[in-house]
């Protein structure tokens, strides 16, 4: 491809080796903030990454999301063909779920209340923390939480309409009893009870929430809670907090992976934001997996070529499968089989740089950097959602590591199910409007919020 065309389709990228990666010369503009504080009625919650804290590049640190983002996308797929295969209803299971994450928050539960850390999932419903008496619980960071000593507590009912939400629930003199499993032999089960919650940065802007339906889990297993004491859902389903709020709109804003300052989630209204651009996209409803963000994918361009793409490739097929995901808990971009095959030939083909064939990163799409040069030319990545194009700044899809040598593009190939991560979703405030349906993309500098 011509390098004069590099207005239309090539985007200019400088190597920043001490920092170890990409960063674009330009890319889509950043939005710049009126004033800090959320309309009355919402408020703000700080998010950290799971890897913040740690002494690792950028690459290591997607590393560590591919690794826990395989058994996530597996859970996904897993749940969604367990809700279509399921031919009689008398054999009732706790169906699987996403579990994990890449982002915690700070909130706190009880009277007086007690702060616990817990996993953001956009992939789940349940609020959930550790809880007194324990039969098993995992190694946490806090102390677990003990329900005799708040003056708030209470236990739900087997009649109450978040029991009768649970996918399984039992019933017993102690009240409604759930069981809820992730898929991977993590799981949690205890006593559904009523809290009142504490949600805001600092006390002045603090928020306490009564009679908050959560989950006080007496045994609680498997592998990827541990820096957490908890897990927040924040799906469409009636148990997640923002059903529970019953808030119109959420949205956050997700920093750079290296970034040292933190993410934030914004529950209630959206901050003033001057944005020169923004994509609105609809979101849909698949009625076997209602809780689930589904996004209206048409279409992917690299370069000035757009891939040729089966219409269906993207949408939510008859029985569930398919269909495209937007998750916060999820690293990098997953994208089916067969449309990833063809961005790969299509980005390899642009990228005037020798393939990387070692393997040794994880990704499946990698470029040998050429020794002693700080600045290379990379293809330009658009998302066309239906509503709007979404072209994604280059430190979104590629991650540049010196010490190896070698710049990879941050997305793979997915069998069914399509999700768009975390990483493709940097420094772009992503607004859920539950009330319109919609998702929209407004180009940021969350690190400024």
């Amino acid at each position: 491809m011509a390098t004069q065309n590099c207005s239309k389709c090539v985007m200019l990228v400088t190597l920043l080796v001490t920092i170890l990666f990409v960063h674009p010369t330009f890319s889509t503009s950043r939005g710049s903030l009126n004033h800090h504080q959320i309309s009355q009625g919402g408020f703000r919650i700080t998010l950290r990454h799971v890897d913040s804290g740690k002494n690792l590049t950028k690459l290591e640190r997607v590393q560590h999301g591919i690794n826990r983002g395989h058994s996530r996308l597996q859970r996904l797929n897993a749940m969604v063909l367990a809700s279509s295969t399921t031919e009689d209803s008398s054999q009732v299971e706790a169906p699987v779920h996403a579990g994990n994450g890449e982002y915690l928050m700070e909130l706190s539960i009880g009277t007086p209340p007690i702060s616990y850390p817990a996993v953001l999932d956009t992939g789940s419903d349940l609020i959930w923390t550790q809880c007194e008496p324990c039969s098993q619980c995992y190694k946490q960071p806090t102390p677990i939480f003990d329900p005799k000593k708040s003056s708030t507590f209470s236990k739900l009912s087997c009649s109450s309409n978040l029991c009768n939400a649970l996918p399984s629930p039992t019933c017993s003199n102690n009240g409604c009893n759930y069981v809820y499993s992730y898929g991977d032999y993590s799981m949690t089960q205890g006593i559904l009870g009523s809290e009142t919650f504490t949600f805001g940065d600092d006390k002045k802007n603090q928020v306490s929430v009564k009679n908050i339906g959560f989950g006080c889990g007496e045994d609680n297993e498997g592998k990827g809670f541990e820096q957490a004491s908890g897990l927040v859902g924040l799906g469409r389903g009636p148990l997640s907090l923002v059903s529970q709020l019953q808030e119109q709109e959420f949205s956050y804003c997700l920093t750079s992976m290296d970034d040292t300052k933190q993410s934030v989630l914004l529950l209630g209204s959206l901050p003033n934001v001057n944005a020169t651009k923004q994509v609105t996209t609809p979101l849909i409803t698949n009625p076997l997996q209602p809780s689930f963000y589904y996004i209206s994918l048409e279409g992917i361009s690299v370069g000035d070529t757009k891939l040729s793409i089966e219409q269906s490739t993207f949408e939510v097929s008859d029985d569930g499968s398919g269909g495209v995901i937007i998750d916060s808990g999820t690293t990098i971009t997953y994208i089916e089989e067969n449309a990833f095959d063809s961005l790969k030939k299509e980005f390899t083909s642009q990228t005037k740089l020798p393939v990387d064939k070692s393997g040794s990163t994880g990704l499946d799409v990698c470029f040998s950097l050429p020794s002693g040069k700080t600045e290379v030319e990379i293809p330009k990545l658009v998302f066309h959602f239906k509503g709007g194009d979404l072209e994604l700044p280059g430190e979104n899809y590629m991650i540049a590591d010196s010490s190896l040598g070698v710049a990879c593009l941050a997305m793979g190939a997915s069998n069914g199910m399509s999700i768009f991560g975390n990483i493709q979703q940097q420094n772009i405030l992503v607004n859920h409007d539950l009330q319109k349906e919609t998702i929209t993309f407004i180009p940021t500098q969350c690190n400024k919020l």
